[in-house]
């Protein structure tokens, strides 16, 4: 049978629970909470009684029937006022938000790194695809390497940029995310070691879970440029730093990983673009030891500084890439791709056959007119960006200035470090707030970075201004109650995050 707590074993879980910074009913509220998702307070336990708690205590029992009523409210807590509610676990409680998820009214949410549609371009691009789509319905429908006219498209954007392709060599896939599944189904799995970033894209990380591969993890160096409040000219060539070269041919040596995923144009979370002589050499080292390298460039496209850099394909034909209108267009359009060598193509077609038959039509069609087209709106676009980082570097210097904030070179995203490691805790205080939040160990392997969170600029300025002072009022409470940072710890099934 489900057990019992006692007020006596209840005082001690909670510890100094009242810090005085807020009515005493919500500190007492918020650090049951975290109890319960630490699982240091079992699921299933009925919890003290108002009257033997408030003894226990020292405090009025209107306190502990608020603080229980609040419970309750969240889903932490079942059964009615009066009676020894039960603990439980709302399935709203991992406080991020993801493909599928709705976010409530009054929510900001800084949790995922997306744009809307370039508005009229993308809607110019799907009533052109309706005027081609007559010539396409006599066949069947399916095509499990992409409509000819994208990967045309495709093929010669990359041409463009100096890496010679034929339509022959690229695969559309339904995004990146796809795109990834299919390679890693292909290349790795039962067990064969993945080397990546750390920190790295969330959803990658998962995927390679997923796949039964074994992550290999190689740290990235610390920041070395400016931080939020600074600023520098950027430079024409990314300074050398922003990757750990040596550590990554040591893992790719000793290791012997089945392939590497990379992020190098922009890093997500950082921001951060690599050297081009840094890509030389990472090609190099890869080649000698049997590691395919998978280069993920959906955010490329985003270069808010206009630094120069050669897409890392052109330094070897081996390279694997993944693009993505998902960034630079819109998300709502699921059209990916993955360029490589023509016989690696073959197989990667094989295995996407297991997985689907071919992506939707329409969404090809427009894709493929948006590609050729594909400037019109990317300047705007990035003038946009370049305005919200700006307003968000400044925000965080005059508001968090104990935030140490990483300048991105592009993308969508800062990576700011924490004066405590309080990621979860300010995750899971933030809707409290109105906010969002992505912890920081959702872009890391082990329970990593609780000292850092990621912040997107892809709101607008009076928005973010918003979301940055709520961040303050989140701070500030798990500044003055630190049992909300040293109970939480990461959740163990992470949600999506984009």
């Amino acid at each position: 049978m489900p057990g019992s707590l006692n007020p006596s074993a209840m005082v001690r879980l909670l510890g100094p629970w009242n810090a005085g910074t807020a009515p005493a009913y919500r500190e007492l509220a918020d650090v049951v909470r975290l109890l319960v998702m630490d699982g240091r307070i079992p699921l299933d336990v009925a919890l003290p009684s108002e009257r033997a708690l408030a003894v226990a205590l020292g405090v009025s029992r209107t306190t502990v029937t608020a603080a229980y009523a609040s419970l309750r409210e969240q889903g932490f807590l079942s059964g009615g006022q009066g009676s020894r509610g039960r603990t439980g676990i709302p399935h709203r409680a991992v406080p991020v938000s993801g493909p599928g998820l709705a976010v409530p009214e009054g929510i900001l949410d800084l949790a995922y790194a997306s744009l809307p549609a370039t508005g009229e371009v993308v809607h110019r691009a799907f009533a052109d695809a309706l005027i081609d789509l007559p010539a396409l319905l006599p066949g069947f429908g399916y095509d499990a390497v992409g409509l000819p006219p994208l990967r045309e498209a495709i093929a010669e954007r990359y041409t463009a940029a100096g890496i010679p392709t034929t339509a022959a060599q690229i695969l559309v896939t339904s995004g990146a995310q796809h795109a990834l599944n299919i390679i890693l189904k292909t290349l790795a799995g039962r067990q064969q070691k993945v080397l990546v970033e750390h920190p790295s894209y969330p959803n990658a990380l998962d995927a390679i879970r997923a796949s039964g591969s074994r992550t290999v993890p190689v740290p990235m160096p610390p920041a070395a440029g400016p931080t939020s409040g600074g600023g520098t000219a950027p430079a024409a060539e990314p300074t050398a730093g922003g990757w750990d070269i040596d550590g990554m041919v040591a893992a790719m040596r000793h290791q012997r990983p089945a392939m590497a995923y990379i992020v190098p144009d922009f890093h997500n979370p950082t921001g951060r673009i690599m050297s081009n002589l840094q890509r030389r050499r990472l090609v190099r080292e890869a080649a000698g030891t049997g590691t395919v390298l998978v280069v993920d460039e959906t955010l490329r496209e985003l270069n808010l500084d206009g630094v120069n850099t050669s897409p890392l394909a052109a330094f070897s034909p081996a390279v694997v890439t993944i693009g993505s209108l998902s960034k630079s267009h819109w998300a709502g359009l699921r059209t990916g791709w993955i360029r490589a060598e023509e016989d690696l193509i073959s197989r990667f077609v094989q295995v996407r056959t297991t997985m689907d038959l071919g992506g939707p039509v329409v969404e090809q069609l427009a894709a493929a007119r948006l590609l050729r087209a594909f400037a019109e709106p990317l300047d705007a676009r990035l003038a946009k960006l370049r305005r919200n980082r700006e307003a968000l570097l400044g925000l965080l210097a005059e508001h968090l200035p104990e935030w140490n904030v990483e300048r991105p070179s592009g993308g969508l995203t800062a990576w700011c470090r924490l004066p405590t490691p309080s990621s979860t805790a300010l995750t899971v205080v933030a809707p409290d707030f109105g906010l969002r939040l992505a912890a920081g160990p959702r872009f890391g392997v082990g329970g990593a970075f609780e000292h850092f969170m990621r912040v997107p600029y892809t709101l607008a300025p009076a928005q973010l201004e918003t979301a940055v002072l709520a961040l303050r009022d989140a701070q500030a409470r798990i500044d003055a109650s630190p049992q909300l940072r040293t109970t939480l710890k990461a959740p163990k099934e992470p949600a999506a995050v984009a």
